[in-house]
């Protein structure tokens, strides 16, 4: 397709960061790329993450989170009203606006006032205050002409109606998988080490996690959270770190964790925030590694108990030990479940998120 005739992809993140939805995102815009679309991508300008250096355009837009909620609201109003000044700046031009996360909501507008068509990719069901939610989800039924969810829990609990929803699960980077492939290892009881890769938030169960790793000083731990070492000594300032507990700050390469990982844990609490899908999960399964996640929302999708680890209520902390400790001690169990969590990671690549995402985009045209 000639260059002057190429259509033109607008995607827009908010915060670009090293978590789940960018990174997705990062595979989004390559296989739109490789497609032969021209993109633009509008994303944060202070902070580095899996949007960067890809072969876009990049248009950014001031947005940091803070701490303090009235800033936050703030900042995040402002950065709106820009982000829809910047999509009406194309009313002259033919594109699609492809918007990650729900939270872009000024960019739907944008696109809404100028008559673009609008992607939505929807990640999150947990967002704060309710209120916010609410809003958010109005202004995406109104706006998009297209949605796409993460798993089946989350179409099933946030669809839009009116839109033309579809499920695409996520994937792993080829370049992830490869690596993984080439440095996979036996798990077996010595040194054996519970990671858990997650944000900086409560209903993420950081604090079950620190619990456990007390209640289980014969088992290493390795905590790797999305934020600064900063943030992590205050979130942290009340609570007592045994020595078998590591706490480490956002990583761009967290392979060396999966590599001396023996099992990956996800411990967000189901009544706090229900998990749409596990991107940490998928990556150690990845590795070979057996999991534990939720018994609720999306990773009751992708992990089946016995087969490839197993779903736990956080709060049940007599099975989650127990659960741990024959995984610890079972050898013929842990290699079951080392074969079954390869076997699934294999189901979730990234050929087929970018030829997914691509014939909605191909759907709309």
């Amino acid at each position: 397709m000639p260059v002057n005739q190429r259509k033109k992809i607008v995607c827009v993140h908010l915060l670009n960061d090293y978590s789940g939805s960018p990174l997705i995102l990062s595979m989004v815009i390559k296989g739109l790329v490789q497609g032969g679309y021209e993109v633009d991508l509008i994303t944060s300008a202070e902070t580095k993450g899996f949007l960067s250096d890809l072969s876009v355009n990049y248009k950014f837009v001031k947005y940091r989170f803070h701490e303090n909620k009235l800033i936050r609201l703030f900042r995040f109003f402002k950065s709106q009203a820009v982000l829809f000044f910047m999509i009406a700046g194309y009313a002259s031009k033919n594109i699609t606006v492809y918007i990650n996360t729900l939270l872009p909501f000024g960019a739907a507008l944008g696109a809404k006032a100028t008559g673009k068509k609008v992607i939505y990719h929807i990640h999150e069901s947990y967002i704060q205050p309710a209120s916010l939610k609410k809003f958010l989800r109005t202004i995406a039924a109104k706006t998009a002409d297209s949605a796409v969810y993460v798993s089946n829990y989350l179409l099933n609990e946030e669809q839009l109606p009116g839109v033309k929803n579809t499920v695409i699960y996520n994937a792993l980077p080829d370049e992830f998988a490869t690596k993984a492939a080439a440095n996979l290892h036996h798990v077996t009881r010595d040194k054996f080490t519970v990671l858990m890769v997650s944000s900086l938030k409560e209903y993420k169960g950081i604090k079950y996690f620190a619990e456990l790793a007390a209640k289980m000083p014969q088992l290493q731990f390795e905590l790797v959270l999305n934020a600064t070492k900063q943030e992590i000594d205050l979130f942290f300032r009340d609570t007592q770190i045994g020595s078998n507990l590591k706490l480490f700050p956002a990583q761009k390469d967290v392979h060396p964790f999966y590599q001396r990982a023996s099992l990956v844990v996800n411990l967000s609490v189901p009544d706090l925030c229900k998990e749409t899908f596990g991107m940490t999960l998928l990556e150690g399964m990845c590795y070979g590694l057996p999991v534990i996640a939720p018994p609720a929302g999306g990773p009751i999708e992708v992990v089946r108990d016995g087969i490839n680890g197993y779903c736990i209520d956080v709060r049940n902390g007599d099975r989650m030990q127990e659960s741990i400790m024959e995984i610890h001690n079972n050898d013929k169990l842990r290699k079951n479940l080392s074969a079954g969590a390869l076997a699934t990671a294999e189901l979730f690549e990234e050929s087929a998120l970018k030829s997914n995402v691509k014939r909605v985009v191909e759907s709309l045209n």
